[in-house]
């Protein structure tokens, strides 16, 4: 009867130090896992910590862009209206002068 309480402590004994050897295992991932955590917490923490700002300052700067699209849009359709002026100055002359030239072979 001795033997057999001493086989079933025994037999108890090794069951609960493989239990608390798998504990200790799962304690051990826990602690990496959370670590790993901690690090890309810190990390993204550095990288969003200053996005706000990064956000404001991309919307001035796009603000700013488009205000000078606007600008140079306005010098482009200036540009263009001088070229339309000056092919139609261009047209006329040339019309003009044709018909010079066409009155002076005819009476010269």
């Amino acid at each position: 009867m001795v033997i057999l309480v001493i086989l079933l402590n025994t037999l108890v004994s090794l069951i609960l130090f493989y239990v608390a050897w798998r504990v200790w295992q799962l304690k051990q991932q826990l602690a990496y896992i959370s670590d790993r955590l901690t690090v890309y917490e810190s990390c993204t923490h550095a990288a969003l910590n200053k996005a706000p700002e990064n956000i404001y300052l991309s919307q001035e700067n796009i603000y700013n862009l488009r205000q000078k699209n606007q600008a140079l849009q306005m010098q482009i359709q200036q540009v263009r209206q001088i070229i339309s002026l000056l092919l139609l100055g261009q047209q006329i002359w040339q019309r003009y002068f044709r018909k010079l030239m066409n009155k002076s072979n005819i009476f010269g």
